[in-house]
């Protein structure tokens, strides 16, 4: 099966594009935040190692996970950012590969923001980047996630550049456009991996 990885800066779309694509084509979608967020359950194991490196400040009374405490740790602390990865992101390929091997369409979209940044691109086949300004990342996500636009800057620092993103693309989208121009775009690689997947072609 050919594997679609999907990526781009926070706030520049990727969720609309991978539902444009289920739901025009029914294309699966294997999305890196829902798992990494089931990995995190109560009862999971890695909700005790991230309890056992970062402390019982980051369990709320519930048991659960905090977030909102993880993340100010994290994004005060790169060598704590390190940790929290270390310890996820061979779950999070681990059961996207895992999901891939049990589905049966021509190609699957795997949802992965940080494809680049985890250095990753070798788990997948294609790499579609989507695309758009900083300025429209910026504005959606602070209206999104309520974020102060100093915590916004931070965030888009610690990802890779979109020109680098753009480097390693094999295809793109503009998501500066309408949602009949981005169902367009969709449609147009939708046939093209169709056609790729028959041809045995990756790249």
């Amino acid at each position: 099966m050919l594997k679609i990885g999907l990526t781009g800066g926070i706030g520049s779309g990727k969720s609309t594009i991978a539902e444009l694509f289920n739901t025009l084509f029914r294309i699966p979608i294997i999305d890196a935040d829902i798992i990494s967020r089931q990995l995190v359950e109560p009862g999971q194991p890695a909700l005790a190692l991230i309890q056992k490196y970062f402390g019982k400040s980051v369990i709320n009374p519930e048991g659960a996970l905090d977030r909102n405490r993880l993340k100010e740790i994290i994004f005060s602390d790169q060598t704590k950012k390190k940790q929290l990865e270390g310890i996820l992101h061979p779950l999070i390929y681990e059961e996207m590969q895992s999901i891939v091997d049990r589905q049966t369409s021509p190609y699957s979209i795997l949802c992965i923001p940080l494809l680049m940044e985890t250095k990753m691109c070798a788990f997948v086949d294609r790499i579609l980047v989507v695309d758009c300004s900083a300025e429209v990342q910026i504005e959606r996500v602070m209206r999104r996630d309520n974020l102060s636009k100093k915590r916004m800057m931070s965030i888009l620092s610690s990802q890779v550049s979109s020109q680098h993103r753009l480097a390693h693309a094999n295809d793109v989208i503009d998501n500066t456009k309408t949602t009949n121009q981005l169902a367009e775009q969709v449609k147009t690689l939708h046939n093209q991996y169709l056609y790729l997947t028959r041809s045995n072609i990756a790249t």
